[in-house]
């Protein structure tokens, strides 16, 4: 799959709606993440690959658009192959102050990407590296972006409240019942969280640093959502491993609050 239709610069503006960003991280099989999130890549038109994450794109079937980077994991033959692919490329210095896949999603929110769906940002040997890919879901340059990091167990997003009006925001947490979503404060303190279709349900209460009142709450209807109405909520999907809830299954203690998370 590729979404060329002519160059990156050709589709700046309202053509390139949705970008696919691919890191070099973990991504897993196409197969494994076509069963977890399906149309994950639906619409996509613009493809950036951060430096490694090239060959992950092609691992996957996916023909860049564009590659971004100090291409520091780069072999001659590698940078042959994307050079007969016709990808564009936008090498970065080596002494820069934002990460490939930081550069990456720039490049896409540039190129007019409404929507972005980061894969290749966690795993691999560098914690810090998965940190900081998490940490991008609150970038100021995807304000107002519908924006998801996934791999083949996971999907994370960030729910950032108020919206420019001062009113709450509301993400929905569309998927199969059973699977495990946590909730956790993103950057400080939240307040105002209501959930719908979650077991354990927040009715316009806060979530604070530190606790973990947030971790393996569960799905319980197809359409659950959450909203925020001040602060940064980070929201971690789980893909359901058998489709129901015989693995999320915990003690309630008597104030109400699951325990054993």
């Amino acid at each position: 799959m590729s979404a060329r239709s002519g160059s990156p610069s050709d589709r700046h503006g309202a053509s390139a709606r949705h970008a696919l960003v691919i890191a070099a991280g973990e991504v897993g099989e196409r197969r494994a993440l076509d069963a977890a999130w399906p149309g994950w890549d639906a619409s996509a038109d613009l493809i950036v690959a951060a430096d490694g994450g090239y060959s992950n794109a092609v691992r996957l079937g996916l023909t860049p658009d564009l590659l971004v980077g100090d291409l520091d994991s780069f072999d001659v033959e590698t940078q042959e192959r994307a050079s007969t692919a016709g990808v564009a490329v936008r090498r970065a210095s080596p002494d820069k102050d934002a990460s490939d896949t930081e550069l990456a999603v720039l490049e896409a929110r540039r190129l007019g990407a409404g929507r972005i769906t980061i894969l290749g940002a966690l795993g691999g040997p560098r914690l810090d590296h998965a940190l900081a890919n998490i940490w991008l879901l609150a970038h100021p340059a995807l304000d107002g972006v519908d924006a998801v990091l996934i791999d083949a167990a996971t999907r994370l997003s960030v729910v950032i409240g108020p919206d420019a009006a001062g009113r709450p925001v509301t993400r929905r947490l569309e998927g199969p019942p059973g699977a495990t979503i946590t909730l956790l404060p993103l950057g400080g303190d939240i307040l105002g969280i209501t959930t719908a279709g979650l077991r354990y349900p927040l009715d316009d209460e806060p979530l604070h640093v530190g606790p973990a009142r947030g971790l393996s709450n569960v799905r319980v209807e197809p359409a659950a959502s959450v909203t925020v109405r001040a602060g940064r909520l980070l929201v971690v999907e789980q893909a359901p491993d058998d489709g129901g809830l015989s693995s999320s299954r915990r003690e309630v203690s008597d104030d109400g609050n699951p325990e054993g998370r």
